[in-house]
């Protein structure tokens, strides 16, 4: 359409203009009344058209707003506004390659135009197109020298792009224009520290400091001034430099950062304790110095500095003592000496100050327990932990921290159910506490009480929500949805896990998102050095922990669908099932509860004609993902981020080998493994996905012909003849396996080779050594790795799954261990648990 054609008469020109008025202030049902008026007399003019659809796009017609979009390019492909709508709609559906396309061929018919400028640079800094966003900022600048931000925004993309110099050329001129900068005024002080940033990361940190010193009035920011202060002097290799980070330290004390420069500027990395000794002596309340010299001193030196942490922490009655002493553990010199500390306070804490007994017991069970856990001492064992524990408990059990810790300790023999009533009761001593609330939930969660948990959850959550669940979902609460996919896994509902581990991931992406409010933001309000920080810290997200272990947590559960393509079945409801009944009944419930709340919102709150509706969860209870015809492709979406990142946790980079390995792409499986191996992965682990990898390429070895295939031969060879030097050419898995199991001396390592012989086919043998395992490993089989044996069995769909079962729960040294019982015993146990309140509260009453 020519732009004669194009033109509206002055009437509808107004009205045009009216219509992108109001779609700007969200009033689309205006928008949409006025767009149709102009309609009605010109039906093919395409702008018009593509706001309309845009329009519609809002208003919950999501399809036929955007084929309105593209009806009106189509019948305008000249109209910079047709794309610049397009390139919003592909925007809102996350296509941002395909918006920033619509964009560039927006600003071909109008390329001085600021809004879509604007929304350019936004995207290009949304996909990190560094170079094109300079580019862009460059001329924004050209056609508006006179507004502020876009001297920043050119500023930020080169430094963004990596051209600090030319960066700081930027600020330098636009400084130079500023004229009658009000006192202390913040946004020219963030605008000096970003060119300070600047400065202090070339070459050349004199230029920075007398920056700094020109402009020290006008920074308002005295932390940052002696933090870039310190850090150019260290640069200069200035004697000053100590004095600079001693001032830090100074102002706090506990800021493990600052304490390390210090120690750095002093020259002291070799023996930095006198330097925190002296940090001791002049700051006696703060623990950063204190803990940081207990883990560098030894002998009498630690023993004088334990004392002296020990007893002012019992003294004071401290919870969080133990963590403080958690780095120096592994030590046995200084285990010996905190625990000798310790019972010489407990045994002569004087009956004048009970509160100091009753502290340390508390202490030295949690040193007990946390020894007997990762083996620190074989003296040190959960029962004797639990002893003392109880000996507190009796002296005061109305401490909630005596029951939190007689759950974990319960926990970690096996007892679940134990650790769910003790931490419950915690929680009842003080029932207006949220971790005390979230800590019994988590715990519920932990032993498969789902009911339960969203019961107790639910106390702090919105009366109104549809459920506490959905609440904490809402909240982006990631330690709910973890815990709660988690405990899905484990009672066997596996298209609920993978809703929450889908919803944590989901989390990510909305934050992902949330940076485009910032693009444009931070440069208009000066903000810009937490804006640059952002930017690193978005770039390595999903690194986090929470996305790792959501992302693993889901790939093996489409790995176990993939390997058993029935897990992906609908579970069954036998209609005539009691169980069955009552699950759909308290289902039928929970969805009127959840009507009734979303009306009793209608009708307290009106909803916004102009507001789109709520978004529908087409699969609310997560079965479309369970039945997903490609798991593999769904797990390796979710893993692409972790190897793309080269995240360090050993563990990702097992499970990326495991699904690589079963998509076919041998040599990302052994580059995977290569790389898990140099992180430490648990032999456990990586031993059976090696021989699962030996034992394909064997049966299903792939093409000769193959451009990779030297290249895949070689690392293969490489990471074979780093797991085992004995390995020779030919060796089949099952000999590498039997070497392998001859010298593994824990039964973790042993039942890496049972893992092998279940992915490489051979059940009956993997069957074998589990058995063996629990025949032989005397004291050394811990309830874990026994959990570990039976879930092994179980997901093999062994026959003798239920006979090990049995003989793991008859075993003493597993007697307080509940996680072997059968649901018939465990439910005899909660009967037996009940009467024994009914009688107590009989007893009361009487």
């Amino acid at each position: 359409m020519s732009a004669a054609k194009r033109a509206l008469p002055a009437k509808e020109s107004g009205l045009f203009r009216e219509v992108l008025n109001l779609y700007e202030s969200r009033s689309y049902k205006k928008a949409l009344k006025a767009a149709d008026t102009i309609l009605k007399k010109y039906p093919d003019h395409g702008e018009t058209t593509c706001m309309k659809g845009l329009i519609l796009t809002h208003t919950g017609h999501r399809a036929e707003g955007v084929e309105l979009v593209r009806k009106g390019i189509r019948l305008d492909l000249t109209s910079h506004i047709v794309w610049h709508v397009y390139g919003l709609i592909q925007k809102a559906e996350k296509d941002y390659e395909g918006a920033l396309k619509s964009y560039s061929q927006a600003l071909r018919f109008d390329e001085h135009n600021q809004n879509i400028l604007r929304d350019a640079a936004a995207m290009q800094a949304q996909l990190r197109l560094y170079d094109a966003l300079v580019e862009t900022r460059r001329t924004l600048l050209a056609v508006r020298p006179n507004v502020r931000s876009n001297w920043i925004g050119l500023a930020v993309a080169l430094h963004l792009a990596g051209d600090d110099e030319k960066a700081a050329r930027v600020l330098e001129a636009h400084e130079r224009s500023l004229k009658n900068v009000p006192p202390r005024d913040y946004e020219y002080s963030e605008l000096l520290l970003f060119h300070l940033r600047l400065l202090a990361d070339s070459a050349d940190p004199r230029r920075a400091l007398d920056f700094l010193d020109d402009h020290a009035i006008e920074i308002v920011d005295p932390i940052s001034k002696l933090l870039f202060r310190a850090r150019l002097l260290v640069k200069l290799e200035d004697p000053g430099a100590a004095e600079a980070w001693r001032a830090l330290v100074d102002r706090n004390p506990d800021d493990t950062d600052y304490i390390s420069g210090l120690i750095s500027a002093s020259k002291a990395t070799d023996d930095p304790l006198p330097v925190l000794t002296d940090l001791v002596q002049a700051h006696p309340r703060a623990s950063a110095p204190r803990e940081l010299a207990l883990l560098h001193s030894s002998g009498s030196a630690f023993t004088d500095l334990a004392r002296q942490h020990l007893s002012s922490g019992l003294n004071k009655g401290i919870p969080s003592l133990f963590a403080t002493t958690k780095p120096f553990l592994s030590n046995p010199e200084k285990l010996q000496a905190i625990r000798d500390i310790a019972l010489e306070i407990k045994d002569g804490a004087p009956s004048t100050e009970p509160t100091l007994w009753l502290w340390t017991v508390y202490f030295l069970s949690q040193l007990t327990s946390y020894a007997a856990k990762y083996r620190l001492h074989p003296s040190y064992t959960q029962e004797s932990a639990l002893s003392l524990v109880e000996e507190a408990t009796a002296h005061t059990p109305t401490l909630p921290e005596l029951w939190t810790l007689r759950g974990k300790i319960l926990k970690r023999m096996g007892d679940p159910y134990g650790a769910v009533d003790a931490v419950e009761v915690a929680r009842e001593l003080d029932g207006q506490d949220r971790f005390l609330n979230w800590k019994s939930g988590k715990y519920m969660l932990r032993a498969g009480l789902l009911e339960k948990a969203q019961g107790v959850l639910g106390l702090f959550t919105k009366k109104d929500a549809p459920s506490p669940g959905k609440d904490l979902e809402d909240m982006q609460s990631t330690v709910y949805l973890l815990e709660s996919g988690r405990a899905s896994t484990q009672n066997g509902v596996l298209h609920h896990a993978l809703k929450r581990f889908h919803a944590v991931a989901k989390i990510f992406d909305d934050w992902t998102e949330d940076q485009f409010d910032f693009h444009g933001y931070s440069v208009r309000r000066g903000v810009l050095n937490v804006y640059t920080d952002m930017l690193k810290w978005a770039d390595t997200l999903r690194t986090q922990p929470a996305y790792i272990a959501a992302a693993l947590s889901a790939a093996e559960i489409y790995i176990r669908v993939h390997d058993d393509p029935t897990l992906a079945r609908p579970p069954q409801t036998e209609e005539n099932g009691e169980k069955s009944k009552k699950a759909k009944k308290k289902a039928q419930q929970a969805a009127r509860k959840a009507q009734e709340a979303a009306a009793k919102n209608a009708s307290s709150k009106p909803m916004d004609p102009d507001d789109p509706p709520p978004p529908v969860d087409e699969d609310p209870e997560g079965l479309k993902l369970l039945g997903d015809p490609e798991p593999l492709e769904r797990a390796w979406t979710l893993l692409q981020p972790l190897r793309t990142l080269d995240v360090k946790d050993a563990s990702a980079w097992v499970v990326i080998a495991k699904v690589a390995l079963r998509r076919g792409k041998y040599l990302q499986a052994v580059q995977a493994l290569t790389k898990a191996r140099s992180l430490h992965a648990s032999p456990s682990t990586l031993h059976p996905v090696a021989l699962h990898l030996i034992h394909t390429l064997t049966t299903s070895p792939p093409s000769a012909d193959s451009p990779s295939s030297s290249l895949l031969a070689d690392a293969t060879k490489s990471l074979l003849s780093a797991l085992d030097p004995e390995c020779q050419e030919g060796d089949s898995w099952v000999d590498v396996n039997g070497r392998y199991l001859q010298k593994a001396q824990s039964a973790e390592e042993k039942l890496g080779a049972a893992r092998a012989m279940v992915a490489c086919g051979d059940l009956e043998g993997a069957e074998g050594v589990v058995f063996g395992i629990v025949d032989e490993s005397g004291e050394g089989l811990d309830v874990g790795t026994a959990v570990d044996l039976l879930t092994l069995l179980r997901h093999a769909k062994s026959s003798r799954a239920e006979e090990l079962r049995t003989r793991l729960a008859a075993d003493a040294r597993f007697a307080r261990a509940t996680v072997f019982l059968s649901p018939e015993e465990l439910k005899a146990r909660e009967e037996a648990k009940a009467n024994v309140k009914e009688d107590d509260t009989l007893e009361v009453i009487r």
